[in-house]
């Protein structure tokens, strides 16, 4: 089956990947320790918001950090996969080596998303599900609200996949487009707080534009039973389609290094 045979070369990737990076363990731990004081600094910008009483958007404290352990969760994602292997489309255009990918047997995309996996962003990943233990043990959150979260939160990483993906495509057409990817991450910097806290032309940027309060803001939501949106799965699959439809797209017009 098509669906094994995939799975097998993700091992295989993995195993290839974990062996070169163990080369340098010390880097898990420096890793580990950046994720740390990255986390410090957003809780105490956290406390800074919550001095005096004030609730922003009517969040509690305890709540907030549900949003924050989204995002520090999505972090992790964007160390562990996305930026190593989609910050790296750019560098193939150019390099020409995007001929080589395109000649294996597998499909291009995912070579491009999965062949590379960094375990040095698997401590935002740590910190974050602490984060959220220790923030729903504050709430009495139930193991339902735990999979209502766990479950908007892939569909977040589902479209913060297909938004980088798409932004890296375009290096097929505007090839001296340099970090073009990390304009995505900066607006993802927002998703640290409630969208609920922002003013109104902004909430509507962070939900209909660039959609970080589905990224962050919803999987809270969910687990707090507020009624998250299940538009948020047509989004993501939408998304998820789009970017692979412009994908193809973009291939037709791909000159290759030895054309």
């Amino acid at each position: 089956m098509v669906s094994v045979r995939y799975l097998r070369v993700y091992l295989l990737f993995l195993r290839l990947s974990l062996a070169a990076e163990m080369e340098y363990r010390l880097n898990f731990l420096l890793g580990l320790f950046s994720s740390a004081l990255t986390l410090l600094g957003a809780l105490f910008g956290l406390f800074l918001l919550y001095q005096g009483g004030y609730r922003p958007g009517g969040w509690a404290w305890e709540e907030a950090l549900l949003v924050l352990a989204a995002f520090t969760l999505l972090q992790g994602l964007g160390s562990t996969l996305l930026a190593p292997n989609l910050n790296k489309i750019v560098e193939h255009v150019q390099q020409g080596t995007l001929d080589f990918v395109l000649l294996k047997p597998l499909d291009p995309q995912f070579w491009l998303s999965l062949r590379v996996f960094s375990p040095w962003g698997l401590g935002d990943f740590l910190l974050g599900f602490g984060l959220l233990l220790f923030g729903g043990s504050r709430l009495g959150l139930g193991l339902q609200d735990y999979f209502l979260f766990a479950l908007y939160w892939f569909l977040g990483a589902v479209m913060l996949y297909s938004l980088w993906f798409l932004l890296a495509t375009t290096s097929i057409w505007f090839v001296k487009i340099y970090n073009v990817t990390e304009v995505l991450r900066g607006l993802l910097e927002a998703g640290r707080f409630p969208a609920s806290s922002y003013p109104a032309l902004y909430r509507f940027f962070f939900t209909f534009v660039v959609p970080v309060a589905f990224l962050t803001t919803v999987p809270a939501e969910a687990a707090l039973g507020r009624g998250a949106p299940w538009v948020a799965l047509g989004i993501a699959l939408g998304l998820f389609l789009l970017a692979r439809g412009f994908f193809r797209l973009a291939l037709r017009s791909y000159t290759s290094a030895s054309s």
